[in-house]
């Protein structure tokens, strides 16, 4: 049976998926949602049987009904190949009680591999699908790792550019230097001044300055996008919550039907929707923690009912999380608000123009499968340090982050079920910081003799991802004012603004 999406925003837009894939945002600015979250029929018992790759297939078939058998299985067999690091694409490491969901082990050592490694093949096959006359235009936003993720994924894809606009001090040196090091004659980086949430929301301006999209299309362009807001990107994330329930069960740490936690380090709330997609699916999950940094805008959410980004806006040793406009909420408020797309939509105009909205009552209620909470610096530093000391095992600060939520949960509801926790990014990514809640010793050290301090610590490899940029030379050195994003990109593009 076809699955169709419709727009969050307008539900009389009725697209397939490949069409939403291409699209990446619907016109009325609203993002795509299936019409339905499809029933996972396959027996936990026969996933757990089966590979990555397998897994992927039987969630990804369910949500991408116009892609064949033979379109689905390519893309996946060319994404998660050899350039994930270990055999097991997302392995599991249990530590002081808690699994540790392992999604760094991709080309740039963070989550956003798991699925910006198919998007590429699903975007370049659904622009064949539908008959696409143009280039593609990967225009997209980052805190850090969606977009080094998504250049190395879209370098030197024929039909396809890509734009990444990132904040100009607000990454890790790490996360920079694999940015502005990407090589591809169609990839082009660009630092703005100002922070993560200027630059998705000048990204979404793009996006809908319908001006500017007719001089691309006359050009020879289409926009889409790799965010999270991209259907394509978020769905194949559904994947790795039921591949680690499939392995937990192998494994023989839960039993065929028990309940397990999830709990998500989370900025702009796709990684954790994906969890609550699985849940819909029939994926026996409890609770959704959600875990935020000092950025605390969920954590409020979730407490209260509102929805505020009138707030300063904090700078953390976890940047993919400093986020204060969290986009894939919306697609949680849209099924919250009963799929009541004019309601969502007066909501979103409220945050567009006040920067703030409020749930009703009987959406709060609907939250019930969600726990939020949040972690200061202090409290992510001492996560790091506690549990290398206790375990030998070493995290990242953005893991370190749900590391103390899940501490805060377990405080407060004595619940002993199971949990899973996402670890998103490598240690090495966010290596500064992580050396330096180790031991103060750390902090004045050079950067890539930090890395092969860790490596010795923590006992484990290098990951070639670090290697490859230690001599590499910069090749991306644009840096703009906020306002200044339309002009740049007709500028890469070289677009007529006449």
């Amino acid at each position: 049976m076809e699955l169709y999406y419709t727009s969050t925003r307008n539900r009389e837009v009725r697209v397939t998926a490949s069409q939403a894939i291409l699209q990446g945002l619907s016109e009325d600015g609203g993002l795509f949602v299936p019409e339905s979250i499809p029933a996972m029929e396959v027996p936990m018992e026969e996933l757990a049987q089966m590979s990555y790759q397998q897994v992927a297939y039987q969630v990804m078939s369910r949500f991408f009904t116009d892609f064949t058998e033979e379109e689905l299985k390519s893309c996946i067999d060319r994404a998660y190949d050899e350039k994930f690091d270990t055999e097991e694409i997302a392995p599991l490491v249990k530590a002081e009680g808690a699994y540790y969901l392992e999604l760094f082990h991709g080309a740039t050592i963070a989550f956003k591999d798991m699925a910006l490694s198919i998007l590429p093949h699903l975007m370049t096959t659904s622009a064949r699908k539908n008959h696409a006359e143009h280039e593609i235009v990967i225009l997209t936003a980052t805190s850090g790792d969606t977009g080094k993720a998504a250049l190395a994924g879209f370098a030197d894809v024929p039909g396809t550019k890509i734009i990444v606009f990132y904040p100009e001090n607000g990454v890790s040196p790490i996360q920079k230097k694999q940015m502005v090091t990407q090589k591809g004659d169609n990839t082009y980086v660009v630092a703005i001044r100002g922070n993560f949430d200027d630059a998705q929301t000048g990204v979404k301006k793009i996006f809908n300055d319908k001006a500017m999209g007719e001089r691309l299309a006359a050009a020879g362009y289409q926009f889409s996008s790799a965010n999270s807001i991209n259907i394509g990107r978020l769905i194949p994330q559904v994947v790795y919550y039921v591949y680690a329930y499939s392995r937990l069960l192998k494994n023989g740490e839960v039993a065929p039907g028990d309940q397990i936690n999830v709990d998500v380090p989370t900025g702009n709330f796709g990684n954790i929707l994906a969890a609550y997609y699985a849940k819909q699916m029939g994926l026996p999950i409890a609770k959704l923690i959600c875990a935020s940094n000092e950025n605390k805008v969920l954590f409020d959410f979730f407490r209260t009912g509102t929805y505020d980004r009138n707030r300063k806006f904090v700078l953390t040793s976890s940047p993919s999380m400093d986020i204060l406009i969290s986009s894939n909420l919306e697609r949680l408020i849209y099924r919250l608000a009963g799929e009541d797309d004019q309601a969502n939509r007066q909501l979103m105009e409220e945050l567009g123009t006040t920067g703030t909205y409020a749930i009703s009552a009987k959406m709060r209620e609907k939250l019930e499968d969600f726990y939020g909470n949040y972690a200061s610096e202090e409290e992510t530093a001492e996560q790091i340090r506690q549990l290398y000391e206790d375990t030998g095992y070493v995290i990242d600060t953005h893991t370190a982050v749900a590391a103390r939520v899940y501490g805060k949960y377990l405080e407060e509801t004595k619940d002993s079920t199971k949990t899973l926790i996402a670890s998103t990014a490598s240690p090495f990514k966010f290596i500064r910081s992580v050396l330096s809640a180790i031991d103060g010793k750390y902090a004045d050290m050079e950067d890539f003799a930090q890395v092969e301090e860790l490596s010795r610590i923590a006992n484990v490899p290098v990951p070639k991802a670090i290697q490859e940029i230690r001599t590499a030379p910069v090749l991306h050195n644009t840096v703009v004012d906020v306002e200044e994003m339309p002009a740049i990109v007709e500028k890469i593009l070289k677009v007529s603004q006449k």
